[in-house]
């Protein structure tokens, strides 16, 4: 896919960018190693909001001759993430672990909705065996997700600019360590209201890595 867009993202640094921007993100991210950049202002500030030295970043990122996979809400997306946070290694060398290992093969991005505060609960839950993929798929309708872009090559990272950054106060982020407690505990409640309902609905985790072997 190619596209002239130029657009504005946020990351949140934990003690700011030193040097070049570049994909070195730990490995267990939703997308892998990259640079991760949303769309919400308000999330990455969530995950920094306790680190003393935390910075957001206001960015511009021209998506111009890059190799972009865009990926919509939905199973395809959750075991995606699965498959980047580790979740598939029981299941390795099988058909479906295999199409997830090399779906991002050869992209310079990914596009892709954040797992944020409500929605890391229900994953867990799908993870675990606790909802089907039903009660999953149908908890992303109910939460207002934003997407996260993703730069996984040097050439995606130099197309980054920054024009902004901010330094946040200890009132600042102790504002948003309430946010995302809050957050968290809206999305325990949804999962519960999901699992209640979908209970015998659907595909369980391991089922549909079973099927796909």
């Amino acid at each position: 896919m190619e596209n002239m867009e130029r657009i504005t993202l946020y990351h949140g640094s934990k003690s700011g960018i030193r040097g070049s921007i570049a994909p070195v993100s730990r490995e267990h991210c939703d997308f892998g190693r990259g640079f991760y950049m949303g769309t919400d202002r308000i999330q990455p500030l969530t995950l920094i909001c306790n680190y003393p030295k935390a910075k957001l970043y206001t960015l511009s990122v021209e998506l111009t001759d890059l190799r972009i996979l865009d990926i919509e809400a939905g199973l395809e997306w959750a075991l995606l993430v699965a498959y980047n946070r580790g979740k598939m290694d029981f299941a390795e060398n099988s058909r479906i672990y295999n199409h997830f290992a090399g779906l991002c093969n050869g992209c310079d991005m990914v596009i892709g909705y954040i797992a944020n505060d409500r929605m890391f609960v229900v994953l867990d839950r799908f993870f675990n065996g606790e909802i089907t993929d039903l009660a999953l798929i149908n908890s992303l309708s109910a939460l207002k997700l934003g997407k996260q872009y993703v730069a996984l090559t040097e050439k995606a990272c130099g197309k980054i600019s920054i024009l902004d950054e901010q330094v946040l106060s200890e009132q600042d982020r102790n504002q948003l360590k309430r946010e995302s407690e809050a957050n968290r505990s809206k999305g325990v409640a949804l999962a519960d209201e999901i699992c209640r309902k979908y209970r015998r609905e659907g595909q369980f985790f391991d089922e549909i890595l079973e099927a796909g072997e």
